[in-house]
C-alpha cells in the first residue's frame, strides 16, 4: 500500500463544498488501487484573512513543502480585493514552489453540450499550457502620487528566455505524449509587444527545433480567441504567457460545456517541490451554501494530481467514472442543465468506481 501525503486547502465559497467529495472519490479509488492518503487541512483563505490580516501565515511554504502535492478548492471573497487574494495565497505558492507550468485540459465529453453548434463528443480535446510564474503577472511596478488625482501606476511584465523556453518545452513534451494532432500552437502578440513577445516568439522557434515530429502554429492572441470559437477542434496543445493563457483557458472551458468541469494543475515538472491542483471555477458566491456546486472539476483535478504522483491507473479510473456519469446524463448539476446536488454527483461517481 502506497501512501500519498496531501495538503488540502478548501479555501472559500464552493471550494469548501467541492473538495470533500473529491477527497471521498480519492479514498474510494485508493481502496481499489492500493493507495492510501494522509490529509492535512489548512484553513487558509478569506476567513483566515479576516482573523489575521493575511490569506495564509508567513511560514506557509515551509508548512507545505514536505507534502507530495497540494489540493486547493478556491479562494476569494467579495469583501477582499482580488489582488489581495491572488498575491496573498495563489501567487506566492506558485512562485515559491516554481510551479511554472499551469496545465488546463479542455475536453468535450460525451453527454455534455457545447454552446457551439455542430461539435460532437471528443471533437474538442485540447490542453492550454500557461506560463505561471512570470510574464504579465510578475507584480513588478508601483504607484506614484498614490490616491491623488494625478496617480500613476506602472506595471512591468517580465519575460525571461529561461522562463519562456521551459514552459514552451513542457507544451511540446505534452504534445509528444498525446495521441492527438501532435501540434503545438503558440499564442503571441509580437506585432504590438515588440520586446516581450518577440522574445517569446524566438524562444518558441528555438524549442520547436528540438521536436521535429511536432507541427507548430503561431497565432496572435486575438486571432486565437476567435479560432477557439470558430475552429476549436483544430487545437491540440496551446501554450501562452501568464495573461494570454489565463484568458484562453477559461474560454476553452466554456466551449467544452461548463467551467464546472475545468480542472488545472500548477506543476513543478522537475518535482523539486509539491505541485498544486485546483478547479478553476472560483468561489461562486451566488450558489455557495446551497449544496448544488459541481464537484467534477475538483475530481478531475484530483485525477490529475494522482497521475502526477505516478498513479496513472487510479487517475484513469477516476476519469472513466466521471465520463460514465456524464455520458448517462442522469445525474448532473445545474451548470450542465440538471438539478442534482453535489452529494448526488459524488455518489454517482463513486458508484461508477465500484
Amino acid at each position: 500500500m502506497r501512501t500519498l501525503t496531501i495538503a488540502v486547502i478548501p479555501g472559500d465559497g464552493i471550494g469548501q463544498e467541492v473538495i470533500p467529495p473529491a477527497l471521498d472519490v480519492l479514498e474510494a479509488v485508493g481502496s481499489l488501487h492500493a493507495l492510501s492518503f494522509e490529509w492535512r487541512h489548512f484553513d487558509w483563505g478569506a476567513d483566515y484573512y479576516f482573523k489575521h490580516g493575511v490569506m495564509m501565515p508567513p511560514n506557509a511554504l515551509e508548512l507545505l513543502a514536505p507534502f507530495d502535492a497540494i489540493l486547493l478548492g478556491a479562494v476569494g471573497h467579495v469583501d477582499i480585493p482580488d489582488n489581495v487574494t491572488l498575491n496573498g495565497l495563489l501567487l506566492p505558492i506558485r512562485r515559491g514552489f516554481d510551479q511554472y507550468a499551469n496545465v488546463r485540459p479542455a475536453v468535450l465529453f460525451e453527454g455534455v453540450d457545447s454552446p457551439l453548434a455542430g461539435q460532437t463528443p471528443g471533437a474538442i480535446d485540447m490542453i492550454v499550457v500557461r506560463e505561471n510564474t512570470e510574464g504579465e503577472y510578475a507584480q513588478i511596478g508601483g504607484f506614484l502620487y498614490h490616491h491623488q488625482p494625478e496617480e500613476v501606476a506602472v506595471q512591468t511584465s517580465v519575460f525571461t528566455r529561461r522562463g519562456c523556453e521551459r514552459v514552451i518545452r513542457h507544451a511540446f513534451e505534452l504534445a509528444r505524449q498525446r495521441n492527438r494532432k501532435k501540434r503545438v500552437t503558440s499564442i503571441t502578440k509580437s506585432n504590438a509587444q515588440g520586446y516581450s513577445m518577440v522574445l517569446w516568439d524566438r524562444a518558441f522557434h528555438a524549442v520547436a527545433q528540438e521536436f521535429p515530429e511536432i507541427s507548430t502554429e503561431t497565432l496572435l492572441v486575438d486571432a486565437a480567441a476567435m479560432n477557439f470559437v470558430r475552429r476549436p477542434s483544430s487545437f491540440d496543445v496551446v501554450v501562452g504567457s501568464n495573461l494570454f493563457g489565463d484568458i484562453l483557458s477559461d474560454l476553452s472551458a466554456i466551449v467544452t460545456g461548463s467551467i464546472g468541469l475545468a480542472a488545472s494543475a500548477n506543476l513543478d515538472p522537475a518535482r523539486r517541490f509539491p505541485s498544486m491542483f485546483e478547479p478553476v471555477h472560483g468561489t461562486a458566491p451566488d450558489i455557495y451554501g446551497k449544496g448544488v456546486a459541481n464537484p467534477l472539476a475538483a475530481m478531475f483535478s484530483a485525477a490529475m494530481m494522482v497521475d502526477h504522483l505516478q498513479a496513472p491507473i487510479a487517475a484513469q479510473a477516476i476519469e472513466k467514472a466521471i465520463r460514465g456519469v456524464l455520458a448517462e446524463k442522469q445525474v448532473r448539476t445545474a451548470d450542465l442543465g440538471g438539478s442534482s446536488t453535489t452529494a448526488q454527483v459524488r455518489d454517482a461517481v463513486i458508484s461508477k468506481l465500484n
